[in-house]
């Protein structure tokens, strides 16, 4: 039986790096050296110097390419430094489309960083493929997009906005940090290069930060490659070992946690503190259909909108179990705040037009037992009436 008819789980215990062919050793090694000895003035070996290429970080490179049904794979210092660099494909005079609700690092970089270098840009409502086509420009050469967005999961067509791209002769770039190959491949939807901040599920145990980029066109991946080792900002090479060991254990995590977002969000939804949530594995969700239909399930990430700020604040108070911080996507549920925390490099007015108001909270859900946390937010929400009281 060969890799090709692997299920998804075993490809992530059984691929190329499974063991070490020289000794048996079922651990990637971490090859810490910097440079590469070489042995004749003329032909040089496969690695010289660690930030071209080096194989510890060459095997966490392969595993994600594979597991993303790409060709090749880049590894980066960090979710923002893959995005950075990608982004770099593009040159002066070219425009940008933009999902409306994109990370807020990704605002920062598309607004004050690629602008200076002449690259213009337009955010868009992606949920409606007719708000991208108006906003295509002569100059268009990519569409970025992040579906489930973040921190309004709202969901774009994938295929239906590639087939668009590739009508204008523009890249696709597609943001799967939330879902992971585990459950959405971009890819096979038409995208050109998938970007992962690799901080998050890819690794799981808030350990480590790194960035990971994949596509399956060669022409892509030499301008890709050419610009990861000119910028430099390459992943570490026990940085690299350590997502290496998340990823073993992507799928039962990923299991446990999305069950578990899906039954406390469908407890917040009914709860009388909660405006709204907004999570596309709910019916309610007006994208609901189409998650289903380009992914396997709707994610262990949401957000909800409580019934004003005093209520939030009471409530983050009051809540125990949640690490309450920025990132997610770890073995612990991680609540975190996006109108100070993701989303703070986004002006006040740019966020209350996207709708992330100061009432909103982003929940990861992680692998405690999901009614310890339902129990824990119901007695936090019922010390939050309080507050409306006042």
């Amino acid at each position: 039986m060969t890799a090709d008819h692997f299920s998804f789980e075993t490809l992530l215990l059984h691929n190329n790096h499974k063991f070490d062919s020289r000794n048996g050793a079922v651990s990637v090694p971490i090859q810490h050296a910097s440079t590469f000895h070489q042995f004749d003035c003329d032909q040089f070996g496969k690695y010289d110097y660690s930030r071209s290429g080096n194989p510890t970080r060459e095997a966490l490179e392969e595993i994600i390419a594979g597991l993303e049904e790409g060709t090749n794979g880049f590894a980066f210092a960090s979710g923002m430094s893959a995005i950075s660099t990608a982004l770099m494909l593009l040159s002066a005079g070219d425009h940008v489309i933009v999902s409306e609700d994109v990370y807020g690092g990704t605002f920062r970089m598309v607004t004050q960083v690629l602008s200076r270098f002449k690259i213009e840009h337009s955010f868009v409502d992606m949920t409606d493929i007719a708000n991208v086509k108006s906003a295509i420009q002569p100059n268009t050469k990519a569409i970025y997009i992040e579906t489930p967005s973040n921190p309004l999961m709202k969901v774009t067509d994938i295929h239906g906005i590639c087939c668009i791209a590739k009508q204008i002769g523009a890249l696709t770039f597609v943001d799967n940090t939330f879902l992971t190959p585990a459950l959405q491949k971009p890819l096979t939807l038409g995208a050109d290069i998938v970007l992962h901040s690799a901080t998050k599920f890819l690794s799981g145990h808030s350990d480590v930060v790194a960035g990971l980029a994949v596509v399956r066109d060669p022409e892509i991946a030499e301008k890709l490659r050419f610009l990861q080792n000119s910028f430099g900002a390459v992943l570490g090479v026990q940085d690299a070992w350590l997502v290496m060991r998340g990823l073993k254990t992507l799928h039962v995590r990923m299991e446990h946690s999305v069950q578990s977002a899906q039954k406390i969000a469908t407890f917040l939804e009914s709860h009388p503190l909660v405006k709204r949530v907004h999570y596309p594995g709910l019916n309610s969700h007006p994208q609901f259909a189409l998650q289903k239909q380009q992914a396997k399930s709707a994610g262990a990430v949401f957000s909800f909108e409580l019934e004003n700020e005093d209520v939030l604040r009471s409530f983050v108070s009051n809540v125990t179990l949640p690490v309450f911080a920025v990132s997610l996507g770890a073995v612990e549920t991680i609540l975190s705040y996006p109108a100070k925390m993701s989303h703070a490099a986004m002006p006040d007015c740019e966020r209350e037009k996207r709708g992330i108001t100061k009432s909103l909270l982003r929940l990861s859900a992680g692998l405690e037992n999901p009614d310890d946390l339902i129990k824990d937010f119901s007695e936090a929400l019922e010390k939050s009436k309080l507050v409306l009281t006042v």
